[in-house]
């Protein structure tokens, strides 16, 4: 018989409220594999979420840029399940009733700024800070950052913030890694390039027609990444930022 290679571990996944989005896909991967997942987001509709995967899965509602409400997560979520073993840092992703995260940099204000970093960055520090001591007591843990093609390989006009902040969580990454390795905690990031979800826009969606492949990906190509990562089979890998966009950030130019 299979044994699920996750199993009774016990994971986080924050940002997991669309039920078309990639941190919902990631906990739904990380439950098949069997882990007892914790989901988290900003509203009531997590709830939902967790209903929908089913078995010991939990939601929280938290708002991750406040150090009180993160360090109320983690208690709750270990409280519920146990020891965080798996972290996947999903929260921040951009949002278009956002306004800082459209603006040219000569136009944005330091207090933009401050919110838009905070949204990825902040939330990814204080979730990894919150689980690293316990992680590294326990000889064990993975954490994964979800940043973007956006700040690891490229930038598009008018997101500084945005990728800024996802640049930001692969230089965290790093440093986690780096800090983590001698005591079995291993901290990687995956950086999705044109992603089919609810929120995608029509521009989006063309740029996603455009790519090698020719098509957009799918959040649950994004999760069998994620959960690749968090696996035993990844157990050597650290520090690494696998890019999953489809071939778009190697090609040099679009063809005519």
């Amino acid at each position: 018989m299979l044994v699920a290679p996750l199993v009774d571990r016990v994971a986080l996944v924050t940002g997991a409220g669309s039920p078309g989005g990639i941190g919902f896909a990631c906990a739904r991967e990380l439950a098949r594999q069997g882990a007892h997942v914790a989901v988290a987001a900003t509203s009531q509709r997590i709830d939902e979420r967790a209903n929908e995967i089913g078995g010991p899965t939990r939601g929280f509602i938290a708002d991750l840029t406040d150090p009180a409400q993160v360090d109320r997560l983690i208690g709750d979520v270990e409280s519920d399940l146990g020891p965080i073993d798996i972290v996947v840092n999903n929260a921040g992703m951009t949002s278009v009733t956002d306004e800082e995260q459209w603006l040219s940099i000569t136009d944005m204000t330091p207090e933009q700024w401050r919110h838009g970093v905070a949204r990825n960055l902040d939330t990814a520090f204080l979730v990894s800070r919150a689980v690293l001591a316990g992680m590294m007591e326990r000889a064990f843990g993975r954490i994964v950052n979800i940043t973007s093609t956006s700040g690891t390989t490229c930038a598009m006009p008018n997101e500084a913030a945005y990728v800024a902040g996802k640049g930001g969580m692969r230089g965290l990454m790093l440093a986690t890694a780096v800090e983590g390795a001698a005591r079995g905690v291993t901290c990687n990031a995956v950086a999705p390039g044109w992603i089919r979800t609810p929120s995608s826009l029509t521009q989006e969606l063309e740029y996603g027609a455009r790519t090698p492949v020719g098509r957009m990906g799918e959040p649950d190509e994004i999760a069998a990444a994620v959960g690749f990562l968090c696996s035993p089979a990844a157990s050597y890998v650290t520090g690494q930022t696998l890019v999953v966009d489809g071939g778009n950030s190697i090609r040099e130019a679009n063809p005519a």
